[in-house]
């Protein structure tokens, strides 16, 4: 594992001494066993994996949180009836003394007494994105995530029956994969852990800054990286790319929101050599649970692929709860063994989110065609009633992204009156240099779409809050729209 910021190293066999011997020092000196919290604080560090391996090995519950503005009160609060054993930095001389306390001693083992590790004990708290609302404590699962790095295991590699699917480049001896995404979220963490699985060499790049990105991938090589719609964008739009060696890589596997047919499109063009692999899932269903693998996955476009080894789906209607046909559009629902244990002191929203047989209610509008592949359609939230009519923002958005004077862009719903209920807003980043106006952008989708779905407001803006996994935070667009006065054409 390579932290790109730094230049530091951790070798696998270094990996492993300072897991045991972390652990062994958590034991000793803190008592901390089975059963317990540990509540972790982190940015993107190489300190990461060793304490999420040395907790798990003690049987404990870490709970992995990357954050900078975020305030770590509200997130603690789902824990707030425990007791704080003890505080240690991880950045402290007392910390770095702990990897290394117990490496050089064959005899120093940890001792787990009639403790018994179930497959149903929870492994690992993951906080999940809250971009509608504040994020829940999501409980994963041994279970959930053997499953998970199981299917995963070699899956984004080129193998010789998918020769064509990856423009005839070789198998790297020893892939590297390059991550920008918090090993804290499900998806980085799900990287991390696949590439210790498979001894990958993992670069980890604290910044999601497009430069730095393809700085990252010329020097060390990189044959994979997971990336959010806007970073597709961002590389299909600079000038800055063939500035760059980037013939290493392989695949981009994005996830997060939806991405556009068209973009992909544009994309292949720009970078034949690159394919783009669609996937899809929450932080409540381990990681992935749709995904496009194979030469006939990464044909459908605008699809996220068919479903994952060991789930099943439904698609549900939101109102009546009665299953629906292919082609239709509902609510998906996903049931299987990757799906979380729960969300931590709230059992109020577990029951809501599971059913009594174990069905997992996504919240996501969605459709299966009769081959079984799975389109996104949007938020059931987050979806704009205008009217007698519902409008998705993601549509919107693409084409927004499409013009070239647009960097990025964020449609959200707001609340101008009685007669006319919500109507789209936008919330618009200019290109550097680009004088783009209210009425420019407006009519870049009305002469794309019917009056209904028009953007009937405007809002420049220095960039879009997302979160680390690249999901728009709408709910902080919403209070910023609130909060200032916009003109209205409904």
């Amino acid at each position: 594992m390579i932290n790109a910021a730094t230049g530091h190293r951790l070798a696998y066999s270094d990996l492993l001494r300072q897991t045991n011997s972390l652990a062994i020092s958590l034991k000793k000196h803190y008592s901390l066993s089975k059963g317990d919290i540990a509540f972790i604080l982190s940015p993107h560090s190489l300190q990461i994996p060793i304490l999420y391996f040395s907790r798990s090995s003690l049987y404990c519950k870490p709970v992995i949180v990357f954050t900078a503005s975020q305030s770590s009160h509200k997130l603690i609060n789902p824990t707030s009836n425990l007791v704080t054993r003890c505080t240690v930095l991880i950045d402290s001389p007392e910390f770095l003394s702990l990897l290394t306390r117990y490496d050089n001693n064959k005899y120093d083992v940890i001792k787990h007494g009639n403790d018994v590790v179930n497959q149903s004990d929870v492994a690992v708290i993951i906080y999940s994105s809250g971009t509608t609302g504040p994020g829940k404590a999501v409980q994963l699962t041994h279970r959930n995530l053997i499953l998970r790095i199981t299917a995963n295991a070699g899956a984004y590699l080129p193998t010789d029956d998918h020769h064509d699917l990856y423009n005839s480049q070789l198998r790297p001896t020893r892939p590297v994969s390059l991550t920008t995404r918090p090993l804290a979220a499900v998806f980085g963490l799900t990287v991390m852990m696949r590439a210790v699985s498979q001894e990958e060499t993992l670069v980890l790049l604290k910044t999601p800054e497009l430069q730095k990105i393809l700085e990252a991938v010329d020097k060390y090589k990189a044959n994979y990286m997971p990336v959010s719609p806007s970073d597709v964008v961002a590389l299909l739009k600079s000038d800055s790319t063939s500035k760059y060696d980037l013939s290493s890589l392989i695949f981009l596997c994005c996830s997060g929101t939806p991405l556009s047919k068209e973009v992909v499109e544009k994309f292949r063009y720009k970078f034949p050599n690159v394919q783009i692999l669609k996937r899809y899932g929450l932080t409540e269903t381990g990681g992935e649970t749709a995904s496009t693998k194979g030469p006939v996955e990464v044909t459908w476009l605008d699809s996220v692929g068919r479903l994952s080894e060991f789930m099943e789906a439904k698609i549900v209607d939101p109102i009546t709860g009665e299953a629906l046909f292919p082609g239709q559009k509902g609510e998906l629902w996903l049931c299987g063994p990757t799906i979380m244990k729960g969300y931590l002191g709230d059992d109020k929203a577990t029951a809501e989110t599971i059913d009594s047989e174990g069905w997992l209610k996504t919240g996501d509008l969605c459709n299966f065609d009769s081959q079984g592949f799975l389109f996104i359609v949007g938020r059931l939230k987050e979806l704009i009633k205008y009217k007698a009519y519902q409008v998705r923002p993601a549509e919107l958005e693409h084409l927004l992204l499409s013009n070239p004077e647009i960097v990025d862009a964020a449609v959200i719903r707001m609340y101008p009156d009685e007669d006319v209920g919500q109507i789209p807003m936008a919330f618009v980043v200019r290109k550097l240099g680009s004088n783009i106006t209210e009425a420019q952008v407006m009519e870049i989708t009305a002469k794309q779409v019917s009056s209904y779905k028009q953007i009937r407001r405007v809002a420049f803006i220095d960039s879009i809050p997302k979160t680390h996994s690249g999901k728009i935070l709408r709910r902080e667009l919403v209070d910023r729209a609130l909060s200032t006065n916009f003109s209205t054409s409904s």
